[in-house]
Protein backbone atom coordinates (compact mmCIF):
# COMPACT_ATOMS: atom_id res chain seq x y z
CA UNK A 1 0.00 0.00 0.00
CA UNK A 2 2.94 2.26 0.54
CA UNK A 3 4.48 1.29 -2.41
CA UNK A 4 1.83 2.27 -4.46
CA UNK A 5 0.58 5.69 -2.52
CA UNK A 6 4.55 6.62 -3.15
CA UNK A 7 4.16 5.87 -6.95
CA UNK A 8 0.85 7.64 -7.17
CA UNK A 9 2.79 10.91 -5.79
CA UNK A 10 5.40 10.59 -7.64
CA UNK A 11 3.17 10.13 -10.76
CA UNK A 12 1.05 13.62 -9.22
CA UNK A 13 4.33 15.57 -9.16
CA UNK A 14 5.80 14.41 -12.34
CA UNK A 15 2.23 15.93 -13.88
CA UNK A 16 2.29 18.61 -11.47
CA UNK A 17 5.72 19.75 -12.61
CA UNK A 18 5.21 19.30 -16.34
CA UNK A 19 1.94 21.70 -15.70
CA UNK A 20 3.59 24.17 -14.26
CA UNK A 21 6.89 23.95 -16.35
CA UNK A 22 4.80 24.48 -19.37
CA UNK A 23 3.32 27.53 -17.63
CA UNK A 24 6.20 29.00 -16.81
CA UNK A 25 7.71 29.02 -20.44
CA UNK A 26 4.47 30.39 -21.52
CA UNK A 27 4.80 33.17 -19.37
CA UNK A 28 8.43 33.75 -20.54
CA UNK A 29 7.54 33.75 -23.73
CA UNK A 30 4.33 36.45 -23.40
CA UNK A 31 7.01 38.84 -21.70
CA UNK A 32 9.76 38.39 -24.11
CA UNK A 33 7.94 38.62 -26.84
CA UNK A 34 4.52 40.59 -26.02
CA UNK A 35 6.99 44.19 -26.02
CA UNK A 36 9.06 43.22 -29.10
CA UNK A 37 5.91 42.64 -30.94
CA UNK A 38 4.29 45.97 -29.77
CA UNK A 39 7.89 47.21 -30.77
CA UNK A 40 7.29 45.94 -34.57
CA UNK A 41 3.75 47.57 -34.67
CA UNK A 42 4.57 50.98 -33.51
CA UNK A 43 7.45 51.11 -35.93
CA UNK A 44 4.41 50.39 -38.77
CA UNK A 45 2.44 52.82 -37.93
CA UNK A 46 2.22 56.60 -38.96
CA UNK A 47 2.88 58.83 -35.79
CA UNK A 48 -0.95 60.35 -36.39
CA UNK A 49 -2.74 56.82 -36.24
CA UNK A 50 0.00 56.26 -32.66
CA UNK A 51 -1.40 59.10 -31.36
CA UNK A 52 -4.81 58.54 -31.99
CA UNK A 53 -4.64 55.14 -30.79
CA UNK A 54 -1.80 54.58 -28.88
CA UNK A 55 -2.71 51.05 -27.01
CA UNK A 56 -3.86 49.34 -30.27
CA UNK A 57 -2.33 46.13 -30.97
CA UNK A 58 -3.10 45.56 -34.34
CA UNK A 59 -2.24 47.70 -37.70
CA UNK A 60 -4.85 48.28 -40.44
CA UNK A 61 -4.47 48.24 -43.75
CA UNK A 62 -5.01 51.53 -44.06
CA UNK A 63 -2.32 52.87 -41.15
CA UNK A 64 0.42 50.12 -42.17
CA UNK A 65 3.41 51.75 -43.49
CA UNK A 66 7.31 51.42 -43.91
CA UNK A 67 8.42 54.87 -44.83
CA UNK A 68 9.70 54.63 -40.94
CA UNK A 69 12.30 52.00 -42.24
CA UNK A 70 12.88 54.05 -44.93
CA UNK A 71 13.67 57.32 -42.87
CA UNK A 72 15.76 55.47 -40.50
CA UNK A 73 17.98 53.30 -43.25
CA UNK A 74 18.40 56.47 -45.88
CA UNK A 75 21.38 58.99 -45.60
CA UNK A 76 21.08 61.87 -43.80
CA UNK A 77 21.81 64.07 -46.76
CA UNK A 78 18.55 61.93 -48.14
CA UNK A 79 16.77 63.15 -44.90
CA UNK A 80 17.07 60.26 -42.97
CA UNK A 81 19.05 59.00 -39.96
CA UNK A 82 21.66 56.83 -41.92
CA UNK A 83 21.33 53.39 -40.16
CA UNK A 84 22.43 52.18 -42.99
CA UNK A 85 26.10 52.85 -42.36
CA UNK A 86 25.70 52.53 -38.66
CA UNK A 87 24.83 48.82 -39.21
CA UNK A 88 27.76 49.04 -41.17
CA UNK A 89 30.32 50.19 -38.24
CA UNK A 90 28.95 47.67 -35.97
CA UNK A 91 28.95 44.59 -37.97
CA UNK A 92 32.82 45.69 -39.00
CA UNK A 93 33.37 46.43 -35.49
CA UNK A 94 31.53 43.35 -33.98
CA UNK A 95 32.63 40.76 -36.37
CA UNK A 96 36.47 42.30 -36.08
CA UNK A 97 36.08 41.91 -32.44
CA UNK A 98 34.83 38.19 -32.59
CA UNK A 99 37.41 37.42 -34.87
CA UNK A 100 40.04 38.20 -32.67
CA UNK A 101 38.64 37.26 -29.82
CA UNK A 102 38.61 33.64 -30.45
CA UNK A 103 42.06 33.68 -31.97
CA UNK A 104 43.17 35.05 -29.08
CA UNK A 105 41.24 32.75 -26.78
CA UNK A 106 41.39 29.15 -28.18
CA UNK A 107 45.24 28.79 -27.77
CA UNK A 108 44.91 30.54 -24.32
CA UNK A 109 41.75 28.36 -23.56
CA UNK A 110 43.45 25.10 -24.64
CA UNK A 111 46.59 25.82 -22.78
CA UNK A 112 44.72 26.60 -19.32
CA UNK A 113 42.58 23.41 -20.14
CA UNK A 114 45.43 20.78 -20.98
CA UNK A 115 48.46 22.15 -20.11
CA UNK A 116 50.10 21.44 -16.30
CA UNK A 117 52.04 24.41 -15.25
CA UNK A 118 52.63 26.08 -11.84
CA UNK A 119 49.29 27.87 -11.10
CA UNK A 120 47.61 26.65 -13.82
CA UNK A 121 44.55 26.08 -11.59
CA UNK A 122 44.16 30.06 -10.48
CA UNK A 123 44.62 31.39 -13.72
CA UNK A 124 41.04 31.01 -14.72
CA UNK A 125 40.23 33.24 -11.66
CA UNK A 126 42.77 35.42 -12.44
CA UNK A 127 41.04 35.66 -16.30
CA UNK A 128 37.54 37.04 -14.49
CA UNK A 129 39.20 39.48 -12.23
CA UNK A 130 38.95 41.81 -14.57
CA UNK A 131 35.65 42.27 -14.11
CA UNK A 132 35.72 43.36 -10.86
CA UNK A 133 36.68 46.60 -12.31
CA UNK A 134 34.04 48.68 -13.73
CA UNK A 135 34.33 50.16 -17.43
CA UNK A 136 33.48 53.75 -16.15
CA UNK A 137 37.25 53.25 -14.22
CA UNK A 138 38.56 51.66 -17.35
CA UNK A 139 36.83 54.43 -19.92
CA UNK A 140 39.37 57.65 -19.09
CA UNK A 141 42.50 55.59 -19.17
CA UNK A 142 41.99 53.65 -22.13
CA UNK A 143 40.57 56.89 -24.12
CA UNK A 144 44.17 58.62 -22.91
CA UNK A 145 46.13 55.84 -24.23
CA UNK A 146 44.18 55.44 -27.53
CA UNK A 147 44.61 59.01 -28.12
CA UNK A 148 48.22 58.99 -27.80
CA UNK A 149 48.85 56.24 -30.76
CA UNK A 150 46.24 57.89 -32.54
CA UNK A 151 43.51 55.10 -32.34
CA UNK A 152 40.91 57.28 -30.09
CA UNK A 153 38.15 57.80 -32.80
CA UNK A 154 39.19 54.83 -34.81
CA UNK A 155 36.53 51.32 -35.52
CA UNK A 156 39.60 49.94 -35.38
CA UNK A 157 40.61 51.10 -31.68
CA UNK A 158 37.24 50.79 -30.45
CA UNK A 159 36.78 46.94 -31.31
CA UNK A 160 40.70 46.14 -29.67
CA UNK A 161 39.19 47.42 -26.58
CA UNK A 162 36.13 44.97 -26.83
CA UNK A 163 38.41 42.36 -27.28
CA UNK A 164 40.50 43.18 -24.40
CA UNK A 165 37.45 43.11 -22.39
CA UNK A 166 36.02 39.80 -24.07
CA UNK A 167 39.05 37.55 -24.25
CA UNK A 168 38.88 36.98 -20.31
CA UNK A 169 35.68 35.33 -20.79
CA UNK A 170 36.18 34.14 -23.48
CA UNK A 171 39.18 31.71 -22.23
CA UNK A 172 36.60 30.86 -19.10
CA UNK A 173 34.21 29.58 -21.65
CA UNK A 174 36.19 27.78 -23.77
CA UNK A 175 38.32 26.09 -20.83
CA UNK A 176 35.14 24.85 -19.47
CA UNK A 177 34.40 22.90 -22.70
CA UNK A 178 37.60 21.87 -23.57
CA UNK A 179 37.92 20.18 -20.25
CA UNK A 180 34.82 17.75 -21.35
CA UNK A 181 36.95 16.72 -24.91
CA UNK A 182 38.52 13.26 -23.79
CA UNK A 183 41.87 12.94 -23.80
CA UNK A 184 42.40 9.80 -25.57
CA UNK A 185 40.92 11.66 -28.44
CA UNK A 186 44.56 12.97 -28.66
CA UNK A 187 46.45 10.48 -27.68
CA UNK A 188 44.72 8.79 -30.65
CA UNK A 189 45.82 11.84 -33.11
CA UNK A 190 49.22 11.45 -31.62
CA UNK A 191 49.48 7.73 -32.70
CA UNK A 192 48.53 8.33 -35.91
CA UNK A 193 51.79 11.14 -36.06
CA UNK A 194 50.00 14.56 -35.86
CA UNK A 195 51.45 16.91 -34.01
CA UNK A 196 49.66 19.42 -30.78
CA UNK A 197 49.26 22.21 -33.28
CA UNK A 198 47.19 19.90 -35.82
CA UNK A 199 45.65 18.20 -33.73
CA UNK A 200 44.17 21.05 -32.08
CA UNK A 201 43.26 22.74 -35.79
CA UNK A 202 42.00 19.02 -36.85
CA UNK A 203 40.63 17.13 -33.96
CA UNK A 204 39.68 19.94 -31.05
CA UNK A 205 38.70 22.57 -33.00
CA UNK A 206 36.07 20.66 -34.78
CA UNK A 207 34.85 19.07 -31.90
CA UNK A 208 34.71 22.00 -30.12
CA UNK A 209 32.89 23.93 -32.77
CA UNK A 210 29.33 24.63 -30.85
CA UNK A 211 31.61 26.29 -27.84
CA UNK A 212 33.29 28.41 -30.56
CA UNK A 213 29.91 29.65 -31.88
CA UNK A 214 28.27 30.24 -28.49
CA UNK A 215 31.42 32.40 -27.68
CA UNK A 216 31.22 34.37 -30.66
CA UNK A 217 27.78 34.77 -30.16
CA UNK A 218 28.52 35.98 -26.88
CA UNK A 219 31.11 38.00 -27.80
CA UNK A 220 29.24 39.37 -30.66
CA UNK A 221 26.14 40.65 -28.90
CA UNK A 222 28.59 42.45 -26.39
CA UNK A 223 30.10 44.38 -28.85
CA UNK A 224 26.90 44.91 -31.18
CA UNK A 225 25.09 46.88 -28.61
CA UNK A 226 27.76 48.17 -26.24
CA UNK A 227 27.48 51.57 -25.79
CA UNK A 228 30.12 53.42 -23.28
CA UNK A 229 33.38 53.28 -24.91
CA UNK A 230 31.31 53.29 -28.34
CA UNK A 231 30.43 56.95 -27.51
CA UNK A 232 33.91 58.01 -25.78
CA UNK A 233 35.97 56.51 -28.64
CA UNK A 234 33.69 57.91 -31.55
CA UNK A 235 31.29 60.77 -30.26
CA UNK A 236 33.29 62.96 -32.17
CA UNK A 237 32.73 61.27 -35.67
CA UNK A 238 29.25 60.76 -37.04
CA UNK A 239 30.42 58.88 -39.48
CA UNK A 240 32.19 56.03 -37.65
CA UNK A 241 28.88 55.88 -35.29
CA UNK A 242 27.73 52.31 -34.51
CA UNK A 243 23.98 51.40 -34.66
CA UNK A 244 23.39 51.87 -30.37
CA UNK A 245 24.99 55.59 -30.97
CA UNK A 246 22.95 55.72 -33.60
CA UNK A 247 19.71 54.77 -31.62
CA UNK A 248 20.91 57.06 -29.10
CA UNK A 249 21.00 60.15 -30.88
CA UNK A 250 17.43 59.02 -32.20
CA UNK A 251 15.99 58.94 -28.69
CA UNK A 252 17.56 61.87 -28.07
CA UNK A 253 16.06 64.28 -30.67
CA UNK A 254 13.07 66.09 -29.88
CA UNK A 255 11.64 66.40 -33.53
CA UNK A 256 12.09 62.42 -34.60
CA UNK A 257 8.93 60.62 -34.10
CA UNK A 258 8.60 57.84 -31.74
CA UNK A 259 7.57 55.42 -34.68
CA UNK A 260 10.88 56.11 -36.25
CA UNK A 261 12.70 55.14 -32.76
CA UNK A 262 10.83 52.08 -32.45
CA UNK A 263 12.18 51.13 -36.42
CA UNK A 264 15.19 51.97 -35.48
CA UNK A 265 15.25 49.66 -32.30
CA UNK A 266 13.61 46.98 -34.45
CA UNK A 267 17.04 47.55 -36.68
CA UNK A 268 19.13 47.08 -33.57
CA UNK A 269 17.66 43.91 -32.33
CA UNK A 270 17.03 41.89 -35.78
CA UNK A 271 20.74 40.93 -37.06
CA UNK A 272 21.08 39.22 -33.46
CA UNK A 273 17.85 37.38 -33.26
CA UNK A 274 18.89 36.35 -37.11
CA UNK A 275 22.11 35.52 -35.95
CA UNK A 276 20.85 33.30 -33.02
CA UNK A 277 18.49 31.43 -34.74
CA UNK A 278 21.06 31.07 -37.80
CA UNK A 279 23.38 29.51 -35.42
CA UNK A 280 20.82 27.49 -33.44
CA UNK A 281 21.75 24.35 -34.77
CA UNK A 282 25.12 24.60 -33.87
CA UNK A 283 24.43 25.77 -30.34
CA UNK A 284 22.88 22.56 -29.54
CA UNK A 285 24.46 19.95 -30.97
CA UNK A 286 26.82 17.86 -29.11
CA UNK A 287 29.38 17.04 -31.65
CA UNK A 288 31.55 15.16 -29.35
CA UNK A 289 28.64 12.41 -28.87
CA UNK A 290 30.17 8.97 -29.62
CA UNK A 291 33.81 10.96 -30.45
CA UNK A 292 35.68 8.80 -28.14
CA UNK A 293 34.83 4.82 -29.33
CA UNK A 294 37.31 3.26 -26.15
Amino acid sequence: MTRKAAMTRARFEERLFGVLRRLVIAFLVVITLLPFFYLVLLSLKPIDALLLDPGSLWVSAEDFTLTTYRDVLRSPDAGGQGFWRFLLNSALVSLGTVALTLVAAVPGAYAVSRLKFFGHRQVSALFLAVYLFPSTLLAVPLFVIFARIGLSSSLVGLAVVYVAQTVPVSIYMLRNYLMTIPHSIEEAAALDGCSRLRTVREVILPLALPSLMATGLYVFMIAWNEFLFALLFLAADPDKWTVSLGLAQLSNGIEVPKTVLMAGSVVLTVPVVILFFAAERLLTEGLTSGADKS
